[in-house]
């Protein structure tokens, strides 16, 4: 179940993709936030918090959050998010359709492991559309010694809340690297991509708290129709 501050920042980062609270404004003071959610000032101030690391408002001294410019649809390169995070977050309108389930070796060429080594996995391809536009071409490898069974209907919804939710896996974190690559022709077919344009490609490998291994991901992204940024915060040393 989310937390009062959670759902208080959700609520917020809505506004402010639809426009209600626009760029350049500022959000209502704490106090009229605590009226308008009902809540204590230290909820409000959490849900704030966690606005301003994701990048939707800055705070200015003396004069309360200044709402910060944001694309309607944003993936993140950094961050661990399902598709259908996203989803809800961004009001994206999207669907998914599982293209392919079956057992796979990973490539691991593709992702600059020991070509020697053979690594069990179910193979997970889905097509995502938003507005009814195919726009990514999902690609996963779930190892097979830490996840042996993934039902279609998980792939249909959310692999990770599957993962989370019904196998209690810890996810900690990933390495990604983002190339621009020219599709195949398949890849070209599913997404609609005119003659001579690229696709760009993250490829992601996914570590459990424990530095398990256990997925790899090539998500294969309409270069046309997404924007592909970072929010990051200058972390001081303390002393310096």
């Amino acid at each position: 179940m989310e937390s009062k501050y959670d759902l208080i920042k959700q609520d917020i980062a809505n506004k402010i993709i639809h426009g209600i609270y626009p760029a350049g404004s500022y959000l209502p003071s704490e106090n009229e936030l605590c009226d308008l959610y009902g809540t204590s000032r230290e909820t409000v101030r959490k849900a704030l918090v966690l606005l301003l690391e994701l990048g939707y408002i800055q705070k200015i001294k003396g004069k309360g959050s200044i709402v910060l410019d944001v694309s309607r649809f944003v993936f993140p390169v950094s961050g661990i998010k399902s598709f259908k995070e996203l989803n809800q977050s961004q009001n994206m309108h999207s669907t998914t359709k599982v293209l392919t389930l079956e057992p796979r070796l990973v490539p691991t060429k593709d992702f600059g492991l020991d070509q020697n080594s053979e690594l069990e996995a179910t193979y997970i391809e889905r097509l995502r559309t938003i507005n009814d536009e195919p726009i990514i071409i999902d690609i996963d490898y779930v190892l097979s010694k830490v996840v042996n069974d993934i039902p279609k209907m998980a792939a249909e919804n959310s692999l990770y809340e599957y993962f989370e939710d019904q196998l209690g896996l810890d996810i900690s974190y990933a390495t990604k690297t983002i190339t621009v690559e020219e599709p195949t022709e398949r890849q070209r077919q599913l997404l609609k991509i005119p003659p001579h344009k690229d696709v760009v490609v993250i490829r992601s490998m996914t570590y459990l708290n424990d530095t398990t291994l256990f997925q790899f991901t090539e998500s294969i992204h309409r270069a046309d129709k997404f924007s592909f940024v970072d929010f990051a915060r200058r972390q001081k040393l303390k002393g310096h």
